[in-house]
């Protein structure tokens, strides 16, 4: 799990503290702690302080976008060893990529997709435990939606998030009985927390 800093050590070897990990993943404490203990992050002790290496870190967060982040080309039958399988829309990249990363971080196995169609398409294909999807969107929009997907599956939990809130949509949403209503700019434990509550399982 961890291992001594090796007295030669190569100069333009790259570590990051505790701190700048929690920065760098945009995670909690507990969250890094139960991935050094499971394995996942190789971690080194200076002291008593733990010490990273980018390039692990790196090759970990690759290694999730490639089982389960924004570059799976197709979804799968069911979330891999029992974990929770979400469904993230989103038009922008970069929201999708950060809420992939994100709960890939909190052990969810994680499908994107860039448009209300495509996920709609992914829900008749494939069985999902939670939905994250963005309120406004090109041509079929989150609200309309959570209406097509409730058709499909009526029980599936959904989290609207939205930089655009009004008391309508609100409403709306609340009517269509969402589990969940954040307001971009989130925070990374909103999200975790909002997931959580949803799936009925405690925040990490």
């Amino acid at each position: 799990m961890s291992e001594a800093l090796p007295l030669n050590m190569p100069t333009d070897e790259v570590f990051l503290t505790t701190e700048e990990v929690l920065e760098y993943l945009q995670v909690n404490l507990r969250t890094v702690y139960r991935l050094i203990k499971a394995g996942k992050i190789p971690a080194v002790r200076v002291g008593r302080q733990w010490r990273f290496r980018k390039r692990d870190i790196d090759a970990w967060l690759d290694s999730q976008r490639t089982q389960g982040g924004p570059s799976a080309a197709a979804p799968q039958a069911a979330g891999r060893h029992g974990r929770a399988r979400v469904l993230v829309v989103d038009d922008e990249a970069s929201i999708r990529d950060l809420l992939a990363k994100t709960l890939a971080l909190a052990d969810y196995d994680v499908d994107t997709a860039a448009d209300a169609t495509t996920a709609l398409s992914r829900v008749r294909a494939a069985e999902y435990h939670l939905l994250i999807a963005d309120l406004r969107m090109p041509g079929m929009d989150g609200l309309t939606l959570i209406r097509q997907v409730k058709r499909i599956r009526d029980n599936l939990p959904v989290i609207i998030i939205t930089g655009f809130s009004s008391e309508a949509s609100a409403i709306e949403a609340v009517n269509l009985g969402v589990a969940g209503y954040l307001r971009k700019p989130f925070r990374v434990p909103e999200v975790l927390a909002a997931a959580a509550k949803a799936l009925g399982a405690p925040a990490a």
